[in-house]
């Protein structure tokens, strides 16, 4: 024990020994630093902000700034619950057969005989009335003729064949959903979010050496994928202006496929996935998705 130590009373000598103990206990806390591990940053990272909103809109909005449950283009009008009534599409002029037209010319031009035999007969019995005289046999209204009825069941009968094709060819066609660099619906947004990265990641890997330090610039691709995950169709929407460029996009894309299956959320009304977005050739020699 120091000197210093052994002149104290036993109090006081253990009141500093006490208060060293606990300054060299705190220093060794402080000198030990915590640091969270590797994972926590990467899924920070890969973390995805989704904001609640209380209404929705058919439209896309332009400029999104945000994900969200639904499309939300700075509310609505309206409150109506509306639904299309028909597959059929609206026409303002119906352009009919002309058997149908003759038809109803035909039929028209029977009423307007009937009308003229009623009133020819109603002045005939007014006339009877005022003077006996030998009534007239009545004549006998022309009876329609089978072929007319045929003509008009034909042109009924094509018709209901031509509504029903157009209601089956509407009935049959896949199911297809469109998405932009905007606020999509959030079961799509995971989804297109890991389709972005997949893409850079393949992009930078296989970066066009050609373009490197000499080439740049941003172009909108189209890219179309079944709900299989395969690649079914890609272009160039809008050019970069620059076609090593273009043809870079619809390779990377290209070899990047296949893709990842679509989830159940959305095979359930979603056949195709139509994703429009902007993809920029940097000067830094990397390909970003804006």
């Amino acid at each position: 024990m120091p000197a210093f130590l052994a002149a104290m009373e036993a109090p006081q000598r253990n009141l500093t020994l006490a208060l060293g103990v606990s300054l060299l206990i705190h220093a060794v806390l402080l000198a030990v630093r915590f640091t969270p591990p590797d994972f926590i940053d990467k899924a920070r990272e890969r973390a995805l902000d989704v904001i609640l909103v209380n209404s929705k809109s058919k439209a896309r909005p332009s400029k999104a700034q945000a994900k969200a449950q639904t499309h939300l283009d700075g509310g609505g009008n309206t409150d109506e619950d509306r639904r299309a009534t028909t597959p059929l599409p609206p026409s303002k002029h119906i352009k009919e057969g002309n058997d149908l037209i003759e038809t109803r010319r035909r039929v028209a031009e029977l009423e307007a005989q009937q009308q003229q035999m009623l009133t020819r007969l109603k002045s005939e019995k007014a006339i009877a009335a005022d003077k006996p005289q030998e009534r007239p046999a009545p004549q006998t209204a022309p009876n329609i003729s089978g072929t007319d009825l045929a003509t008009n069941a034909m042109a009924i009968a094509r018709l209901e064949a031509q509504i029903d094709r157009q209601t089956s060819e509407y009935n049959q066609r896949p199911r297809k959903k469109f998405i932009g660099a905007r606020v999509e619906e959030y079961r799509f947004a995971q989804y297109v979010e890991d389709w972005r990265h997949k893409i850079e990641r393949i992009g930078n890997l296989n970066y066009p050496d050609a373009a490197k330090g000499r080439l740049y610039g941003s172009l909108v691709l189209t890219v179309i994928i079944k709900a299989n995950g395969d690649l079914a169709s890609v272009e160039i929407s809008r050019s970069s202006g620059k076609k090593l460029l273009d043809d870079a996009a619809r390779r990377i894309v290209q070899m990047a496929a296949p893709y990842g299956a679509f989830p159940e959320s959305i095979q359930r009304d979603t056949d195709l996935l139509e994703i429009t977005r902007t993809w920029t050739f940097t000067n830094a020699d990397r390909l970003r998705s804006d």
